[in-house]
């Protein structure tokens, strides 16, 4: 069988910079282009098979139609469990909370968001923020949020090109980065 290449699918959050298109030369006609899902069967941004007798059609309908192109185990996942981006994040990313899989199969109806980042570049201070930096209750949140003090409260790593951070998704996980790179 003849590899697959995939199309990706553009993002254009307003935080997102120009530095897949310079420096990773991705063609989508979106600026800012803040993310790329280079692997995707996400219905909010599916790949699309570039070659060979799929060309044209989604990754996720090849591998409904193919479940075998990626093995016997694949199939105690459903929908492949693996999204992969590019991101570039000329601003602060929004902070998320990232649920583990029980809450998202139960209430989002989808996979929990456990993340792994490798940096490919980052400029001087680069910093990814992972949870809290100590235990946070309902109130500490409450008033932080009303008082524009969250970020006070939050966890920050510094990150570097090759650097590579691991976030086990839980329902109490912050997670931005910022990579001052456009």
């Amino acid at each position: 069988m003849e590899a697959m290449l995939l199309q990706p699918c553009g993002k254009d959050y307003l935080w997102g910079g120009t530095n897949l298109k310079h420096l990773y030369n991705k063609s989508i006609d979106m600026t800012p282009l803040a993310k790329t899902w280079e692997c995707s069967v996400h219905s909010d941004g599916p790949s699309k098979v570039k070659n060979g007798c799929n060309a044209g059609e989604t990754l996720r309908d090849v591998l409904c139609a193919h479940p075998e192109f990626l093995g016997e185990k694949y199939r105690n996942y459903g929908e492949l469990p693996i999204l992969a981006k590019f991101i570039d994040a000329k601003q602060d990313l929004s902070i998320q909370v990232h649920p583990d899989d029980e809450y998202a199969r139960i209430h989002e109806n989808q996979n929990g968001k456990t993340e792994m980042w490798y940096v490919l570049h980052a400029e001087e201070g680069a910093s990814l923020v992972c949870g809290f930096a100590y235990d946070v209750n309902p109130q500490i949140l409450r008033e932080a949020i009303e008082t524009d003090t969250l970020t006070k409260h939050l966890q920050k790593v510094s990150v570097h090109a090759g650097g590579c951070v691991f976030n086990i998704s839980r329902d109490n996980t912050c997670n931005r980065f910022r990579s001052n790179n456009s």
